[in-house]
């Protein structure tokens, strides 16, 4: 018997077990800590995403806000080919021929194209809550992109306010949507 009690013939193969189930034990942490690395290098993107549109949601209220009288012009009809991604025709007016129809339109068509420029799949909606809308009317501005398919992903179905125009578009994942109310 060796000293301390132990009889080592009882312990063969002991030491392989432990270091088989350490090993077991390290995979499930190096499994967990590749899960959250690819989410931490996803969220930068996501976050840079939504930066963008914040500050092309803003430029364009800023061009809507410039153009008094022509609010009624910035409006996407909800018929109009929304999120239809096709080419986008840009309308050019020179000062002192532009009226605020034209300088709406070329306004809404420099936009457009910076949000689908900058953003995968995106477009941009903007409504007004009266009808007619006027200076002084109440406006709702959408920048909707599609984030890649990802785990990693954030559900979008659970954080964003989009209309429901977008929501029938973009179907599989869910659309990121940037909602700003404000008044003209």
């Amino acid at each position: 018997m060796a000293p301390g009690g132990c009889d080592r013939r009882h312990q063969h193969g002991m030491l392989l077990i432990e270091v088989l189930v350490a090993m077991l034990l390290m995979a499930f942490g190096t499994l967990s800590l590749g899960a959250m690395l690819a989410f931490a290098v996803q969220m930068p993107k996501l976050s840079g995403h939504r930066s963008l549109a914040v500050n092309l949601a803003s430029s364009h209220i800023d061009r809507i806000r410039a153009n008094p009288g022509g609010f009624v012009h910035y409006e996407t009809p909800l018929h109009e080919t929304a999120w239809s991604f096709g080419p986008i025709e840009s309308a050019n007016c020179s000062y002192p021929d532009c009226e605020p129809a034209s300088l709406a339109a070329m306004d809404d068509a420099a936009t457009r194209q910076a949000v689908r420029s900058a953003l995968p799949a995106g477009d941009l909606l903007v409504t007004c809550d009266t009808t007619p809308c006027t200076e002084k009317s109440h406006g709702n501005l959408w920048i909707v992109w599609q984030e890649p398919s990802t785990k990693a992903a954030l559900d979008a179905t659970s954080s964003d306010n989009c209309p429901a125009q977008a929501k029938a578009i973009y179907l599989l994942p869910p659309p990121r949507c940037l909602y700003v109310g404000f008044t003209a």
